[in-house]
């Protein structure tokens, strides 16, 4: 009789952890009512804002596959996907 959609507003954002001065996120698929660090549907990648190269690591592949499904990543995490697809553009050129 009644079909009911279940709609989640799903989001791309950091989780942080680590220590009081060592700060680390990961970059997780969360939905966007649950708490920054609370549960998450995956883990694409990480970001260590202290390290000097290669401080964020991210799964491409698996962040274009959310994003077609439609998850909105944060501002943070858009800048990170614009310049993964960027070196791999290079490194494929």
């Amino acid at each position: 009789m009644f079909e009911y959609l279940i709609v989640m507003a799903v989001r791309i954002r950091l989780k942080r952890f680590g220590t009081t001065n060592a700060p680390a996120y990961r970059i997780v698929v969360a939905d966007s009512r649950s708490p920054r660090d609370g549960r998450f549907i995956e883990e694409i990648g990480s970001y260590l804002p202290l390290q000097q190269k290669d401080n964020v690591i991210l799964k491409l592949d698996r962040a274009g596959y959310w994003v077609s499904k439609g998850a909105q990543p944060s501002e943070t995490v858009a800048s990170f996907i614009k310049k993964a697809r960027k070196a791999a553009a290079a490194t494929a050129a």
